[in-house]
């Protein structure tokens, strides 16, 4: 019995350690044609739900009762949209990452205490001589039992002193990352700002367009009672009726469209603020005054100031900068650190050998000296380190070069559609006004039976055209305007800062 039991132990654990992963159930899929329904995947999808109703519940509250405006609307995201807490979470991450680095130039300080018990033995055996000179046997003996009790505590204390400036290269690079998150914060408003903007216009220009094509339902519908009523005097033929009724039919279908660009507009606005698109929001009209057409500074001059203050740019110099004080921490590596090294504390220590009492004391215990660490030998881990912290500044200002070029492009092509989008103002305004008179004149000469059915059919179809031109030529000269502000980094700027002129 007793040889069997321990085969059956080793048979159990056996099966446990083999059945151990069976347990967990993590399985991949079982082919790659199929949708896959992975264990537990329920328990994602409730966390998820739970989710979403505590994001809804955390979201800024919006004001069904008011007219947001656009400065309104900026206020609104920059409050509401996730992209800003994360930035700012990261910031923040940053900030605590120099605190880090500086925590290396204080003294490491930790109270330690210990307690314990010990008993041992000491054999004193028996010997005996003989039979030859030098043989030596043991016949018997004994033992002899210790035991030992031992407590104490203490203050340990390990300052670095001297490092040849590895921890002042790991707090500048510490800052420079800091920087970049900051700024990276900055770039993360203005992209909101920036889309805010664009998708209220955009907004905007979607209303203005169901506008305009309920104008155009309105003139074919006109048109259309005017073939009848010449139908019905003997002016006109059927398929002219007809056709009038085609166009008015066209004209509801254009309307329906504009109407449904008019709600993924309100999407995408939502969307850019933040918010969820069941959200009432009531958006107030794009002002009627155009921006100024002549900006105050050359394009030289927006190009200099873009590369003086873009966030982005100053994100790639911060990433330089941090690249170099890399190196500077890794070369540090080779030369010796000095440490200072400290003790303080107290030790108490009871020993009794066999049935003898305890005998000991306590006693105060210090100690102070001073280290020096070299390393000789890393297996050349230190080189490596140096090779790899030099290639990153290559790059970080190769990165920063390519970048200072993409800016200046994309400076050049924002001010110049903007330049572009005032030149065409003028084009619109006059292509309206004359589609708007060549439609008034062709109606009415087909009232009186002097016109055709086309000439009114084509200055109808002209007409919506210019208003739909009219339109988008607004929107283009309000959304190149800001996006040459974001080209140059002038939008939410600092308040210490110099915004753009609007």
């Amino acid at each position: 019995m007793w040889g069997t039991v321990p085969l059956q132990m080793i048979g159990a654990l056996l099966m446990l350690f083999v059945g151990l992963p069976l347990f967990g159930g993590d399985y991949a899929p079982s082919s790659p044609d199929q949708a896959w329904n992975p264990p537990r995947l329920g328990e994602y999808e409730q966390e998820l739900a739970s989710l979403q109703t505590h994001s809804d519940a955390s979201r800024v509250a919006v004001d069904s009762e008011k007219i947001y405006d656009l400065p309104a609307l900026i206020d609104l995201a920059e409050r509401s949209h996730p992209e800003t807490r994360g930035a700012w979470e990261r910031a923040r991450q940053a900030a605590a990452a120099v605190g880090l680095a500086q925590s290396t130039y204080y003294p490491y300080l930790a109270a330690s205490a210990a307690a314990g018990y010990e008993r041992a033995f000491v054999p004193f055996p028996e010997l005996q001589l003989g039979p030859a000179p030098t043989a030596v046997s043991i016949k018997g003996g004994g033992t002899l039992t210790t035991e030992a009790a031992a407590e104490g505590g203490a203050l340990n204390l390990k300052w670095l002193l001297f490092d040849f400036g590895e921890r002042k290269a790991a707090v500048t690079e510490a800052r420079e990352k800091l920087m970049m998150a900051n700024v990276s914060f900055n770039a993360i408003h203005q992209k909101i700002v920036f889309d805010v903007t664009q998708r209220f216009y955009e907004f905007d220009a979607a209303r203005q367009k169901v506008a305009t094509a309920e104008s155009s339902l309105s003139a074919a519908q006109t048109v259309a009672e005017a073939a009848q009523l010449r139908l019905t005097n003997g002016l006109a033929t059927k398929p002219e009726a007809l056709q009038a009724e085609q166009q008015e039919a066209q004209a509801a279908f254009d309307l329906a469209a504009a109407r449904g660009g008019l709600g993924d507009a309100r999407v995408a606005l939502g969307e850019s603020l933040g918010i969820m698109p069941t959200t009432k929001l009531q958006v107030a009209a794009a002002p009627e005054k155009l921006p100024a057409e002549n900006l105050d500074d050359s394009l030289a001059a927006l190009m200099d100031r873009a590369l003086s203050q873009r966030p982005d740019l100053v994100a790639r110099l911060a990433d330089v900068r941090a690249s170099r004080a890399e190196i500077k921490k890794v070369r540090a590596e080779y030369y010796p650190k000095v440490s200072l090294g400290a003790k303080a504390g107290i030790s108490e220590l009871d020993v009794r050998a066999g049935s003898s009492p305890f005998f000991g004391g306590n006693e105060r215990v210090y100690g102070v000296g001073l280290a020096i660490d070299l390393p000789i030998f890393d297996g050349f881990a230190r080189t490596k380190k140096l090779s790899i912290a030099e290639s990153e500044l290559n790059a970080a200002e190769s990165e920063l070069a390519g970048a200072r070029d993409q800016v200046v492009r994309e400076v050049w092509k924002a001010y110049t559609d903007f330049k572009t989008a005032f030149y065409q103002q003028d084009s619109a305004e006059k292509l309206l006004s004359a589609s708007q008179g060549a439609f008034d004149a062709s109606l009415e000469a087909y009232r009186q039976g002097l016109g055709t059915y086309v000439d009114v059919v084509n200055a109808q179809r002209n007409l919506a055209v210019a208003r739909g031109v009219m339109v988008d030529t607004r929107a283009a000269i309000f959304t190149s305007r800001t996006a040459l502000a974001l080209s140059i980094g002038g939008l939410a700027q600092p308040v210490s800062a110099n915004p753009i002129p609007r």
